[in-house]
């Protein structure tokens, strides 16, 4: 399909347009080429979004609402009951116990603010047939008790986003989340859901410890690890900057979930030198930092994609300069290798100095 939409539209852009332009009727001929254009473009987005709908099924909002709704014929029977009965002895209690989830409790009740049955559904039906004698005997027998689990709700099975809604029911806004910012990121997008980064039985804290990061973004990003296996690059495996001093996992309205709109916002966060403004600004610098430097890692220095002299030369012609009067002399490529622009030119980013011929060339 893709070869086939290309062919059509070279055709129509190389070999049509020319013979439209030679001939008497060549202003409608070209009004209909456009016409035809915008209708195979069109073409194209609905194939795409067939193909993507296939690939991907979505679903209306109340049917994963429905997966996570839990057995209507069950009635809620408390955490204190699924913690006696099933999890006494076993690491799930402790863990509940020192969670944020266990210790805020309801002023007018003093029961824990979210309990067992907020994300696995009532749990009458799971223990059924389990009483207080049956519990204690197989204590002392050391066997453990099981429920019916199958009647509660089965929340690894679930799609990600009925897994992700379970936690939104109540996480809907604070300071650190944005409902609509997660449904327009990239993890939202691509099926990643709450669980997958924060372990709701593990530790007082959900919240994943900015040292350890690096480890959870990496099991996905393994092209972006690879990055920092490489000469020059941020100490994020030293553990000095961490993926969030960029990044917000929980969504962004700007691209690659950067915490600001762009991405030198984001540099000088920590650069705070090369923000500027500079009476003289080079010029490339000040929109984005990413035509001369790579985030993540580079096998050049200071991050560079490319190495010096070559990634200037990508814009500035080569010159070679009269030390005594400071005017440019004929190229001459020996030593040219050697030389990087940055031995004069210091002040890169950008200066408030003028050069003598009263422009800046970003000399200090």
């Amino acid at each position: 399909m893709d070869g086939i939409l290309k062919s059509i539209l070279f055709i129509l852009s190389e070999n049509s347009y020319r013979i439209a332009e030679k001939t008497p009727k060549g202003v409608r001929m070209k009004r209909w080429l456009y016409v035809i254009a915008a209708l195979l473009l069109g073409l194209t987005v609905l194939y795409a979004c067939t193909e993507l709908k296939r690939s991907k099924p979505i679903l209306p909002l109340n049917e994963y609402e429905k997966m996570i709704a839990g057995r209507l014929d069950a009635e809620y029977v408390g955490t204190e009951t699924c913690l006696s009965a099933c999890h006494a002895h076993d690491a799930i209690k402790a863990a509940f116990d020192a969670s944020t989830m266990g210790a805020q409790l309801r002023r007018e009740s003093g029961l824990p603010l979210v309990d067992c049955e907020s994300c696995h559904g009532p749990g009458s039906l799971a223990i059924k047939d389990i009483t207080r004698e049956l519990v204690e005997e197989n204590n002392k027998k050391g066997i453990r008790t099981e429920c019916n689990y199958k009647t509660l709700i089965d929340i690894n099975s679930l799609p990600a986003i009925a897994k992700s809604l379970i936690c939104l029911k109540c996480h809907t806004g604070n300071a650190t989340f944005n409902l609509h910012e997660w449904n327009a990121g990239i993890h939202a997008v691509n099926d990643v859901s709450c669980s997958d980064c924060h372990r709701i039985h593990e530790g007082p804290d959900l919240k994943v410890r900015p040292k350890d990061t690096a480890t959870m973004c990496f099991k996905c990003h393994q092209d972006i690890m690879a990055y920092y296996k490489m000469p020059s690059h941020h100490p994020v495996p030293e553990g000095k900057v961490y993926c969030t001093d960029c990044h917000n996992p929980h969504g962004t309205t700007s691209e690659k979930l950067l915490k600001k709109p762009t991405v030198k916002e984001v540099c000088t966060r920590c650069h705070g030198e090369k923000e500027g403004p500079f009476l003289y600004e080079h010029a490339d610098l000040t929109e984005d930092c990413l035509n001369c430097h790579t985030p993540h890692g580079s096998p050049n220095n200071n991050l560079l994609v490319v190495r010096e002299p070559f990634l200037c030369l990508q814009c500035h012609q080569s010159h070679r300069i009269n030390t005594a009067t400071g005017e440019p002399k004929s190229i001459a490529l020996k030593g040219f290798f050697f030389t990087r622009c940055t031995n004069c030119h210091s002040q890169i980013h950008g200066t408030d100095i003028p050069s003598p011929g009263g422009t800046g060339r970003f000399i200090q």
